[in-house]
C-alpha cells in the first residue's frame, strides 16, 4: 500500500501545478478585465455575457474597468498578471491592435497574450446632438466644412475604437472638427447627452438606447447593410459616404502561458453562451453580431489578430496619429 501511495504522489508531481489547476479550475471568481471605462461598447457586451458565463463556469464573474491611454493600461494589467485563468482581458480593434501603432507599449501585443475566443462585433453609428442642425449625413459633412474647427467630437481616448472612426471620418470627408478624449465612450456620450459634445461615433449597444428615447440624432450605420434591429437608419452607403465602413472586433486573450487546457475551457465556454438562443433577442436589439462558426475558437481570433496588425499599422503610423 505504502508502494501504491508512493507512485501516486510521485505521479501527481510529475504531473505539475498546470494539470492540476486545469482539473480544478475554476475554483474562485474570474476577473474580466475591460480596458475602457464603464459604461461602453465593449464593457455593454461584457456585462451581457458575464451572468451567463457565470452559469456555465460555476463561478463569479468579476468586471473590472481599468480605462486610461486609449485602452493600454487595462491591457498592460493583463500581461502582468499570473497566466492561470483567473484574469481574462476583453479588448477590440483598437485595444489589441491599433494600440500597438500609437503607443510605444511596455508590453508586445502578440507574444504576451494568448488569444481565446471572439466576442460579438459591431458597426458604428454616427450620431450628434439634437440640437446639431444638420439632419442627414451629407447636411453633417456639409456643415462641418462650413465650420471648420468647431465642432466637437467625442471619443474614447487617442487609439480608443471611437477615436479611430472619427479620425478616419474626418480624414475620408475631407473635414476638421476636434477630438475629444475621453476615458471611455460611455461617459463621452453621456456628454453628448447633454448637449456637451456635438457628435460622436460609436456603437449600437450604447447608441441605439439614447436614439429610442430621442435624446440623440443617427445619421448612419458604417456597414454595408443595415442594422436589423434598426433598419430605419441607413447605410453610409445610402446615406451619401460610400465605402466609409468600420466595425470593432472584440475578443478575449489571457496572460501568456496560460495553460491550454485553460484555454480550452473558457473557450469553449464562451461559444456554450453565444450558441444560446435565449440571449439572441438581447445581442440583436444592441445591433451586435455572433461571429460565425468559422471566426469562433483561440486559433481563429489569433489568426485575425495577426493579419489585423499587418494590414493596419502601416495605415496608421502613415496617418500619423501621435499620443498627446
Amino acid at each position: 500500500m505504502k508502494t501504491l501511495a508512493f507512485a501516486a504522489a510521485v505521479a501527481a508531481t510529475l504531473a505539475g501545478p498546470h494539470s492540476a489547476a486545469a482539473q480544478a479550475y475554476p475554483s474562485r471568481p474570474i476577473t474580466i478585465n475591460v480596458p475602457y471605462a464603464a459604461g461602453g461598447p465593449l464593457d455593454t457586451v461584457v456585462r451581457l455575457l458575464a451572468d451567463p458565463l457565470r452559469a456555465v463556469l460555476g463561478q463569479a464573474i468579476v468586471i473590472e474597468n481599468v480605462a486610461g491611454a486609449g485602452g493600454s493600461i487595462g491591457v498592460g494589467r493583463v500581461t502582468r498578471a499570473a497566466p492561470d485563468g483567473y484574469t481574462i482581458g476583453a479588448g477590440n480593434w483598437s485595444s489589441h491592435m491599433a494600440n500597438g501603432a500609437i503607443y510605444a507599449l511596455p508590453y508586445d501585443l502578440l507574444k504576451d497574450l494568448d488569444p481565446v475566443e471572439m466576442l460579438p462585433s459591431e458597426p458604428d453609428l454616427i450620431i450628434a446632438k439634437k440640437s446639431l442642425p444638420p439632419d442627414n449625413l451629407k447636411d453633417l459633412i456639409a456643415w462641418l466644412k462650413r465650420n471648420p474647427d468647431t465642432a466637437l467630437a467625442g471619443t474614447s481616448g487617442i487609439g480608443g475604437p471611437s477615436y479611430m472612426s472619427a479620425f478616419f471620418f474626418r480624414r475620408e470627408t475631407g473635414t476638421r472638427f476636434q477630438l475629444i478624449p475621453y476615458r471611455g465612450s460611455g461617459p463621452a456620450l453621456l456628454d453628448l447627452i447633454a448637449g456637451h459634445l456635438d457628435m460622436m461615433i460609436t456603437g449600437p449597444a450604447i447608441a441605439l438606447p439614447q436614439v429610442r428615447d430621442g435624446t440623440i440624432k443617427v445619421y448612419a450605420v458604417t456597414a454595408k447593410t443595415r442594422l436589423a434591429t434598426a433598419p430605419e437608419i441607413p447605410t453610409t452607403d445610402e446615406a451619401g459616404l460610400p465605402g466609409f465602413y468600420f466595425a470593432a472586433w472584440t475578443g478575449i486573450w489571457v496572460p501568456h502561458g496560460t495553460p491550454k487546457e485553460i484555454v480550452a475551457k473558457l473557450s469553449a465556454a464562451v461559444r456554450e453562451v453565444l450558441a444560446d438562443p435565449a440571449l439572441h433577442p438581447r445581442m440583436e436589439a444592441m445591433g451586435l453580431e455572433v461571429p460565425p462558426p468559422q471566426e469562433q475558437g483561440a486559433e481563429a481570433l489569433g489568426a485575425l489578430h495577426r493579419a489585423e496588425i499587418e494590414k493596419w499599422w502601416p495605415i496608421i503610423k502613415a496617418a500619423g496619429i501621435k499620443p498627446e
